[in-house]
């Protein structure tokens, strides 16, 4: 096993570009045009990030260092350029399993850029900071009735194809609800702050003491 796992014996370390593009091949071997064009008819370009068939290569390059693909053959066609299929290996069959299972129950491990921001919200003023919330807030609602269309112009496909998009709009809905409340907060002047409140509270929570770091 390459030094990509996280340790010895233990699974390679996932992607979600990657569990994708496994469960395509656990279909059969494709080549990346294939690739690419299935995962925009299943709509997966709107869940992982597959901008440019780049990408995929680079995916691909991964997987085949982790041994769970394999090159099954290159295909030579009069008119069209060289193409390379690829194949799962028996290993890429029980790891696409393995992270299938892994990454629906585990949680965490995660680090999204906005909760960052938001708990350096201080670092801005309550009109600023407000400012920011309701472009995000405009940009998500825009998300959401994008989502929606998503239900509209699929009506017949069955629910088991359509759980992302539901999970997306509780999620969308979740946080919409969320940013409108603190940003009538901010309006309102429930939630605010000022450089010589923050200096107070950060002199009364005060900071830890420098500890000598201890020998290793």
């Amino acid at each position: 096993m390459t030094d990509e796992s996280t340790a010895k014996g233990a699974s390679p370390r996932r992607s979600s570009l990657g569990l994708v593009v496994l469960w395509l091949l656990y279909q059969g071997p494709l080549h990346v045009y294939r690739m690419q064009k299935l995962i925009e008819h299943q709509g997966k370009d709107r869940v992982v990030n597959v901008r440019s068939r780049a990408s995929l290569y680079q995916t691909l390059e991964r997987l085949m260092r982790l041994e769970l693909v394999e090159v099954h053959e290159t295909v030579r066609d009069e008119g069209y350029p060289e193409r390379v299929v690829y194949a799962l290996t028996d290993a890429g069959r029980v790891a696409a399993r393995d992270w299938l299972r892994e990454m629906l129950s585990s949680t965490g491990g995660e680090y999204p850029e906005f909760i960052a921001a938001v708990s350096i919200l201080f670092g801005l003023e309550p009109g600023d900071a407000r400012e920011q919330l309701e472009q995000r807030a405009e940009r998500l609602s825009a998300e959401l009735a994008d989502v929606m269309a998503q239900f509209d112009h699929y009506p017949a496909v069955p629910r088991l194809f359509l759980l992302e998009e539901e999970y997306r709009r509780a999620l969308l809905e979740a946080e919409l609800a969320w940013l409108r409340g603190v940003i009538d907060d901010l309006r309102e002047g429930r939630l605010t702050w000022s450089d010589q409140w923050l200096r107070e509270v950060f002199a009364a929570i005060g900071l830890p003491q420098d500890d000598e770091e201890q020998p290793a």
